[in-house]
């Protein structure tokens, strides 16, 4: 089973971005298109995407302001069921700023690029809504964008899929501030 590790700045404190991890309402405005989020340990936590598809999951952890665990997989996708894997967000202060930190494990090897392209595809959006923007509506993630402009990959057992700058003023792709740093790590 393999992981993936995440790295997004956004521009607004803990408690902001918290709130968009576990406020639905909040939750729509960078992913999917319904939520139902029941915030508490052992409370669900289903989404849909604009693409028809449906995770689901349950709340493991919560530490308001600093930790969001859940886990993770789709009800109409065999390669993770419901609830298999395991996704663990940090959110670290920095100034007035959040560093959040995700790692996704317990993943199949099979599925890490598809989900690391999904987590890649939303975390800037994230990351824009969280500072008060518009992250627009939502398409998903662009058929063949893996891995995004300037990403390196190697093959072995710890794998580096993406190394941004964590320089507040880099650009996205949607033109919006967000530095990340991504990797994926294999865990055999």
């Amino acid at each position: 089973m393999s992981e993936i590790v995440l790295e997004q700045r956004i521009h607004a404190p803990p408690s902001t971005v918290y709130a968009y991890l576990t406020v639905a309402e909040n939750w729509k405005r960078w992913q999917g298109v319904e939520a139902t989020l029941d915030a508490r340990v052992g409370g669900s936590f289903s989404m849909l995407m604009g693409n028809g598809m449906n995770a689901r999951g349950e709340f493991v952890q919560l530490v308001p302001e600093r930790r969001v665990v859940f886990t993770w997989g789709w009800s109409d996708r065999p390669g993770i069921p419901t609830g298999s894997t395991t996704v663990e967000i940090d959110l670290i202060p920095d100034g007035s700023d959040t560093v959040l930190v995700l790692r996704h494990r317990d993943l199949p090897e099979d599925e890490v690029v598809p989900q690391q392209t999904g987590w890649t595809h939303y975390l800037p959006r994230l990351a824009i809504a969280a500072a008060g923007l518009d992250a627009g509506p939502d398409s998903g993630p662009a058929e063949g964008s893996a891995f995004p402009s300037g990403a390196r990959a190697s093959v072995g057992r710890r794998v580096i899929v993406s190394e941004g700058t964590r320089d507040p003023t880099s650009q996205g792709s949607a033109g919006w501030p967000c530095g990340h740093a991504n990797r994926v790590a294999d865990d055999r």
